[in-house]
């Protein structure tokens, strides 16, 4: 594995806990409920970086794809959206629905890093 696509994943691992907490720590508590606009002032500006600098990395270590990009950035929603949730909003990832997903994201990124 290329250091350009470690970035990358890391890179967008940040942008998706970002946007989680941006998305959902309305849920997580009242306290937290008033505060969730806030948390999506503050982290709006590091997840476009993480974007941005994760698209970038991703772009040079997948030959110039977009699109190879894009999937394992999607890939990668899957590794960290149904273990925050679980942990911090108590919602069981293990249902075949969800782990069914899980097991396509680490397919999608396989066929994007190996193939």
């Amino acid at each position: 594995m290329s250091l350009k696509l470690l970035y990358s994943i890391l890179l967008f691992m940040g942008l998706h806990v970002l946007v989680w907490f941006v998305s959902n720590a309305q849920f997580i508590s009242e306290s937290w409920r008033d505060k969730s606009f806030y948390i999506m002032l503050v982290c709006s500006i590091p997840a476009s970086l993480c974007a941005y600098y994760g698209t970038r990395f991703g772009y040079e270590a997948f030959n110039e794809s977009v699109w190879a990009v894009r999937l394992s950035g999607f890939g990668i929603s899957y590794f960290v959206f149904p273990i925050l949730t679980y942990i911090l909003l108590g919602e069981s990832m293990f249902t075949l629905k969800t782990m069914t997903c899980v097991a396509l994201s680490f397919l999608i990124l396989a066929i994007q890093i190996w193939m």
